[in-house]
């Protein structure tokens, strides 16, 4: 293992997690990277929400969807959580709308409408089309959570919350969402890949791509990738999280210009809700992996 990586390696051990990393340039192929467990299977969450939104871009951008029609989101979605999923009523809104609720906040409901409506065929032609042959996308929130509900036991109807909460450690642990063999999952390089082309308009029409980068770039949460760069750089990404699984994906774009895509997957040695150390070694890591590809760029 390289010395950045035995670096990168120990970010992670020290907040009680084994990481899964892969960085590169933007548009430079066959170039320099960062690779920590790039080619291991991993859990990508709520990071499988990007070709998601890829999928659905290339639908507006062919004129197959009205991203300015509205739907409503109703009782079958609402499962708690961020955004429309937590909402007590139904939430009538555009789809353009509920795509940027997807990417910026992580809205599950948002997600699944979003899902449903540009269907898994279309999800599966984006993985296709760039090549993604170890991603791999088994529904949606709404089929990843009835898998949580299966594994535990519980009725298809029952709560989600109260589920979890009553369920020992011993069984979150043998849940099918935490084993990459069993469930949405990809492999950081193939993620990074993935942004490349998003990046260098490969995964679409150039306005499809565009679309996808602008609502990248409005994600709310600060705590993971962006804790570890200062002002002035810019990140475009996207969270996942589930017990003992903390994600993040996405392109920084550095004051002299360049776009680095990382993607940073880690699995803890707790359930603990809060694992702020973990969140933190995500950023650290990402800056580790930055500062590498930055240095080796300007050597002489």
């Amino acid at each position: 293992m390289s010395r950045i990586a035995d670096e990168i390696d120990a970010v992670f051990a020290a907040a009680g997690a084994r990481g899964f990393l892969h960085a590169r340039e933007v548009g430079v192929s066959g170039g320099p990277e960062v690779a920590v467990g790039a080619d291991d299977p991993v859990v990508l969450a709520s990071v499988f929400k990007i070709p998601v939104a890829v999928a659905y871009a290339r639908e507006v951008v062919a004129g197959r969807l009205d991203e300015t029609e509205r739907t409503r989101v109703t009782a079958r979605y609402r499962i708690g959580g961020i955004g429309t999923a937590g909402c007590a009523d139904d939430v009538e809104m555009s789809w353009r709308d509920l795509a940027h609720f997807m990417l910026t906040m992580s809205d599950n409901a948002a997600t699944d409408l979003v899902y449903r409506r540009v269907g898994q065929e279309a999800v599966d032609r984006v993985l296709a089309d760039l090549g993604l042959a170890r991603t791999r996308l088994i529904g949606c929130c709404e089929d990843l959570f009835s898998s949580v509900i299966a594994d535990l036991g519980a009725k298809p109807d029952d709560d989600l919350e109260a589920v979890f909460a009553a369920a020992t450690p011993e069984q979150l642990w043998k849940l099918s969402v935490l084993d990459p063999e069993r469930t949405t999952a990809s492999t950081p390089r193939e993620i990074t890949a993935l942004l490349d082309a998003i990046w260098t308009d490969r995964a679409g029409d150039p306005a499809a791509c565009e679309s996808v980068r602008k609502i990248m770039a409005r994600q709310i949460w600060p705590h993971r990738m962006s804790s570890g760069f200062p002002a002035g750089v810019a990140i475009a990404a996207k969270t996942g999280t589930l017990p003992a699984v903390r994600n993040e994906a996405g392109v920084v774009s550095d004051v002299d210009g360049r776009r680095y895509a990382v993607a940073v997957f880690t699995r803890a040695g707790s359930l603990a809700d809060r694992l702020p150390a973990v969140d933190a070694s995500i950023g650290t890591a990402a800056r580790l992996a930055v500062d590498h590809l930055r240095a080796l760029s300007v050597e002489p």
